[in-house]
């Protein structure tokens, strides 16, 4: 009992990106599917996963997605409530800028970016999606743009220096580290 309790707390932050519905000629008509694309994030803990499901019917296509968007959480980096550097995620025809921003501003982005950045706990990011605005591709390009971020903690143990050393001259809504180096 205490099980169906906890999943139905973390149910209450999914959000649907994307439906669709799918047919298929057969002989007697057609039949159709439906697609279902979820984000779920923890916004506390700075995690996020989308996840893709199909069935006969919406809401099992939904509940799939669902499932497997709690599969495939995943942590991201946070500071200050913005994205720790400029970043470009790619997939397919599609390009996802991500850019720190200054408090105050928002979360500047399209709606299936915008649902991926708010779940994540995202308050103030600069986007730009450029080339192909399929949802799929948008989505998987802004799960590959948050799979480089690098946090000041990971980039201060790569450069051999210590956080606060990394951290002194970070300013929110700039970029100061290059993840290149």
């Amino acid at each position: 009992m205490a099980r169906d309790n906890k999943r139905n707390n973390e149910s209450s932050n999914d959000k649907t990106i994307y439906i669709n519905r799918v047919s298929k000629v057969v002989k007697g008509g057609r039949r159709f599917n439906f697609t279902a694309m979820v984000v779920t994030g923890d916004a506390e803990n700075n995690k996020v996963g989308v996840g893709f499901g199909k069935a006969s019917q919406v809401p099992e296509a939904i509940r799939k997605a669902s499932e497997k968007a709690h599969a495939s959480l995943m942590s991201v980096p946070v500071v200050e409530g913005t994205v720790p550097h400029i970043v470009t995620g790619k997939f397919g025809a599609s390009k996802v800028l991500l850019r720190p921003a200054s408090p105050g501003t928002g979360v500047i982005a399209s709606s299936t970016v915008r649902s991926i950045l708010d779940a994540a706990g995202y308050t103030n990011v600069l986007t730009k999606v450029i080339g192909s605005n399929n949802a799929h591709n948008v989505v998987k390009a802004t799960l590959n743009a948050l799979e480089l971020l690098e946090s000041p903690q990971s980039y201060a143990v790569r450069l051999g220096k210590s956080v606060d050393e990394v951290m002194e001259n970070y300013t929110v809504g700039s970029h100061v580290w290059n993840t290149r180096q």
